[in-house]
């Protein structure tokens, strides 16, 4: 069962990396080559942590704790999510959320 969450959990990356390149970024998935390298699971957006969940029982509390815990110093951390025939949501803390857009203010 652990390697199809695997399997699903990495394919989820792709797709959201193949999402976030139709808008013009350069993502991609983290970890693509083996092991693992201390980076978001997509990377390619400067300043912001991606921890990319694929699951239909998402517990968000412990998502964003680990996006959180895993963020560099002046990272946004946040859970891009989707379930099967769903569109993928992004989820974020309050302060963060307030900070982009007093940002888009400036």
């Amino acid at each position: 069962m652990a390697i199809n969450s695997r399997k699903k959990g990495a394919r989820g990356e792709l797709e959201l990396s193949h999402e976030l390149q139709k808008f013009g970024f350069e993502a991609r998935r983290g970890q693509q080559f083996c092991g693992k390298n201390g980076d978001a699971d997509v990377v390619g957006i400067p300043g912001v942590h991606i921890e990319c969940k694929r699951v239909q029982q998402l517990n968000i509390h412990d998502a964003m704790r680990q996006s959180v815990r895993d963020a560099r110093p002046g990272e946004l951390p946040i859970v891009a999510h989707r379930k099967n025939y769903e569109h993928w949501l992004v989820t974020m803390r309050l302060e963060d959320f307030i900070a982009l857009l007093k940002g888009m203010e400036e």
